[in-house]
């Protein structure tokens, strides 16, 4: 079985290297399949992530009318205090909101100074337990605080969490579809290179079938070439990906993670990456299995 193996795969390296040209073109299908179903996973790991953080420390904000009063004020905080489902309250002023709207978002923070004043609300942010019990609480506080004088509006995170999971399910969805249909487009892509592989060998494939060689020795290298080509895809889908986030992540993601409230956005889990690797290695020996499929068995 060793030397089978060993010669399947010195076959597989010598035919990939005469037909480089053909290989290339599937290897880049595979790599470019596996790239778009792989970027679709950075994306939706990294909101799972989100929703998880969001969900684990949820908030609310409390939006106050720019005339509110010092009484209405201690209204609203009389109301945080009596219930039990909150953990902490934090009062931002106009003038703090304003400062926290510029560090945020940077360049973008310049433009409010051309509005004319201060548009930005003062506000509480209101921190609560993540729990079932505790979010049909805040339900019925919420509806209490939009009635209660100086309360301009109220915002919390589970109408937000329910619009994220939906996005996630949704971009999921999409990414499991178009890289169904490019793998099976990088499979096909494979069957018929590794198809020319056995058409130009034909003459040798049929001398080993007549002086009986083993089927491992007539389908396995074609069959190791497929596998090659899948793993070498994946490989450069995931280099190109990898590249790809390190390169945009100072710049943009890192920002973007502290206006979501995001720990950090990080780049594809090591599970997910290994899984992309063995898929796209499964996709090859597919492609090899399909194109070696019609030689018979000695």
């Amino acid at each position: 079985m060793t030397r089978a193996f060993r010669y399947a795969v010195d076959e597989a390296l010598a035919s990939l290297w005469r037909g480089r040209q053909s290989g290339l073109l599937s290897t880049s299908t595979i790599a470019l399949a596996l790239f778009i179903l792989g970027g679709f996973l950075f994306v939706t790991s990294n909101l799972d992530r989100l929703g998880s953080e969001w969900g684990s420390t949820a908030e609310m904000s409390v939006y106050l009318n720019d005339d509110v009063t010092p009484e209405q004020r201690k209204a609203i905080e009389q109301t945080f205090a009596s219930r039990a489902a909150i953990v902490d309250s934090e009062y931002i002023s106009k003038a703090a909101a304003v400062a926290r709207f510029k560090e945020t978002f940077g360049d973008l923070g310049t433009a409010i100074d051309t509005v004319g004043g201060n548009p930005l609300p003062a506000s509480y942010e209101v921190r609560w337990h993540s729990g079932s019990g505790e979010q049909v609480e805040m339900d019925r506080l919420g509806a209490v605080l939009r009635r209660t004088p100086g309360v301009a509006d109220v915002r919390y995170d589970r109408e937000w969490i329910g619009r994220l999971l939906t996005t996630v399910n949704v971009v999921r969805g999409i990414g499991w579809v178009l890289g169904s249909l490019l793998t099976v487009a990088a499979a096909l892509t494979v069957a018929n290179v590794v198809r020319l592989s056995l058409y130009a060998r034909r003459d040798e494939l049929e001398i080993m079938q007549l002086v009986g060689a083993p089927t491992a020795y007539i389908r396995g290298p074609f069959v190791m070439e497929g596998l090659l080509q899948g793993g070498i895809g994946a490989i450069a889908a995931l280099v190109a990906l990898a590249i790809g986030f390190l390169v945009l992540r100072a710049r943009y993601l890192t920002p973007l993670a502290s206006a979501v409230n995001l720990s950090a956005i990080r780049f594809l889990p090591v599970e997910l990456s290994a899984g992309l690797v063995v898929g796209g290695m499964l996709v090859g020996c597919l492609g090899g299995l399909v194109a070696a499929w019609h030689l018979t068995d000695s």
